[in-house]
């Protein structure tokens, strides 16, 4: 054993496995609780509003994963160039890929990038991004996600060197209640709270929790009404959720939108429509489009009503990150 694993303890040296997963790890993922808590037994950081990448190398030079597994390298060249100036040929690593307005996080600037293919359309946009790394799944070929979570925080500063565009996310140990109203003092999404002492797993994990200042989620488009007045594109976008594998109403989302943004929208809606509604419920919309349930917003809002609907919500842009049936009800 080599350069920085020469450091571990005998009990962790003893948890370590060869590497042979490739490039790409299914990420693990947080559940969201409204609990705000202090415990010396778990570590809090930023909760970015970007998009997730798992970013490997197995010596043939970086790649970048989205979290559902599609390469995401043209969108992000610098990133890719970063990683390979590193000097280390072999490993696996996890964080969030953001755009900056001002000193917050923009999802909807972001969306300017997410979908390209070509790394030179990717630079045009003059959209800065940058790549805050807060896992090290593996290194030298060697799988570290049976250790705990610190030592491999550890690990990860002492493998890699942050300047821009490569961040590293820092986190604090223990003070999460404060964390959190600084947290939503500054503008901030929320915090990621996460158990110390624990693997990394793939999949959603009560070991990590997600705790948001503001209320926004992923939801499901079903449907669409026609614009009014001076608008182009459409009205609203009609969205619901999954439970129980049947789509549910969730309300319509008029605002957020550019006029590009309408009216590209406006050509994919138009490439996807169905004869009936996909919604258990009725929409009370009867001129509505309808269309194949296929394409996640994230929307922001103010709160859930009594009867379920969404109050105040706000287009924030479009995820190819997360697959339509898994967006359920956020609680």
């Amino acid at each position: 054993m080599s350069g920085p694993l020469r450091l571990l303890d005998p009990a962790e040296e003893g948890l370590l496995r060869s590497w042979g997963g490739g490039t790409w790890h299914a990420p693990c993922l947080a559940t969201r609780t409204d609990q705000r808590f202090s415990d010396p037994s778990w570590v809090f950081e930023r909760k970015l509003d970007g998009v997730r990448l798992i970013a490997g190398s197995d010596g043939a030079g970086p790649q970048l994963w989205t979290r559902n597994g599609k390469r995401a390298d043209a969108a992000y060249p610098e990133i890719v160039e970063a990683l390979a100036g590193q000097g280390a040929d072999r490993f696996v690593c996890d964080g969030e890929v953001v755009a900056f307005e001002g000193n917050r996080t923009s999802f909807a600037k972001l969306q300017r990038r997410i979908h390209l293919t070509d790394p030179r359309a990717a630079r045009r946009t003059g959209v800065a991004v940058r790549y805050y790394v807060f896992d090290l799944l593996a290194f030298g070929g060697v799988d570290l996600t049976r250790l705990p979570l610190t030592t491999r925080k550890r690990l990860l500063h002492e493998c890699f060197a942050f300047a821009d565009p490569l961040r590293s996310s820092r986190h604090r140990v223990g003070d999460g209640e404060r964390f959190f109203r600084l947290a939503c003092s500054r503008g901030w999404e929320g915090l990621i709270a996460k158990r110390a002492d624990r693997p990394y797993r793939a999949g959603r994990s009560r070991d990590w929790l997600k705790l948001k200042c503001v209320a926004d989620q992923e939801f499901v488009v079903g449907g669409y009404t026609e614009p009014r007045g001076s608008r182009t594109g459409f009205g609203a976008l009609l969205v619901g959720y999954y439970r129980d594998g049947r789509l549910h109403y969730a309300g319509k989302v008029g605002t957020g939108y550019d006029d590009r943004t309408l009216r590209d929208l406006r050509g994919r809606l138009d490439r996807m429509p169905r004869a009936s509604s996909p919604f258990t419920e009725d929409t009370g919309e009867r001129d509505a489009h309808w269309v194949d349930p296929e394409l996640v917003a994230e929307v922001g809002f103010t709160e859930w009503t009594a009867d379920g609907k969404l109050r105040h919500p706000r287009f924030s842009g479009l995820r190819t990150d997360k697959p339509a049936s898994e967006v359920v009800r956020e609680s």
